[in-house]
C-alpha cells in the first residue's frame, strides 16, 4: 500500500510541476538535446540537478563552499571557482552550447549585471538563460556568503531589448516577498494560489515576481 501512495504521490508532483510551468521544467525543455552548458554562479543545489546528467555541466561560482557542497552532490562534472565576470578570460567565445545564471545578475551592480550577460553571449553557441527577480528585491548576506546580497533589479523590458523572450514566473509578484517566500498564510494555501495565478503571468511577466529570460542564435 505505502509503494502506491508514494508511487501516486510521484505522479502528482510531476503532473502538477509540468501543468504550472515551474522555470526548473521550463529550463530542462531548453536544454533538450545540447552537448554542453555553463552554469553561471551554480551555488550548492543548481536547479540543473534534475538534468545534468543529461549533458555535460560546467559549474562556475566565486563562493568555494558552494563549490564543494555542489561537488558532493555530482551535480556538474568540472568546477571552476571565479568571479562570474571573468567567465570570458577562462573560456572561449562560442565554447558553450548554453550558458545560464539563474538568480545571478541580481548579485551585480548594473552595469557589471551588463557586462555579464556579454560575456554570456559571446560564450553561447545556441543559447543563453537568465532567471532573476521582477524588479529589485531586497536581500543580504546569507549563509556568510558576501556574494548572496542583491545589488540590482531587472525587469522584463532590459531583456527584451537584447534579443530575449521573456517569461513570468513563481505567479503575481504581489504575493511574494523577501526569498520568494508568499507574503500571507496559511503559506500550503497561498503557494497554490500563486501557482495558479502563473498560468496568467507567464505570457506577461511584468507582473510576475521572476523572470525567466531566454536567447537563442
Amino acid at each position: 500500500m505505502s509503494t502506491s501512495v508514494s508511487y501516486l504521490k510521484r505522479i502528482f508532483r510531476r503532473t502538477y510541476k509540468t501543468w504550472f510551468s515551474k522555470y526548473d521544467v521550463i529550463i530542462e525543455k531548453e536544454c533538450a538535446g545540447l552537448k554542453n552548458l555553463l552554469d553561471v554562479g551554480c551555488g550548492s543545489n543548481s536547479p540543473v540537478h534534475t538534468f545534468s546528467k543529461k549533458i555535460y555541466c560546467v559549474g562556475v561560482d566565486a563562493f568555494a563552499p558552494s563549490i564543494e557542497a555542489s561537488r558532493q552532490k555530482g551535480i556538474h562534472r568540472e568546477y571552476y571557482q571565479m568571479n562570474v565576470l571573468e567567465i570570458d578570460k577562462n573560456f572561449d567565445p562560442k565554447s558553450f552550447d548554453c550558458v545560464l545564471a539563474l538568480d545571478v545578475i541580481e548579485h551585480q551592480k548594473k552595469e557589471d549585471g551588463f557586462q555579464l550577460l556579454e560575456k554570456m553571449e559571446r560564450l553561447a553557441r545556441k543559447k543563453v538563460i537568465v532567471f532573476t527577480p521582477n524588479g529589485f528585491v531586497e536581500q543580504g548576506d546569507r549563509f556568510s556568503n558576501p556574494w548572496q546580497v542583491h545589488l540590482s533589479g531587472w525587469n522584463a523590458d532590459e531583456f527584451r531589448k537584447r534579443g530575449y523572450k521573456v517569461i513570468g514566473v513563481n505567479g503575481y509578484k504581489s504575493l511574494r516577498g523577501q526569498y520568494a517566500k508568499v507574503k500571507y498564510k496559511p503559506v500550503p494555501f497561498w503557494n497554490f494560489i500563486s501557482d495558479i495565478t502563473e498560468l496568467f503571468v507567464m505570457a506577461k511577466p511584468d507582473q510576475a515576481y521572476q523572470l525567466l529570460a531566454i536567447k537563442e542564435f
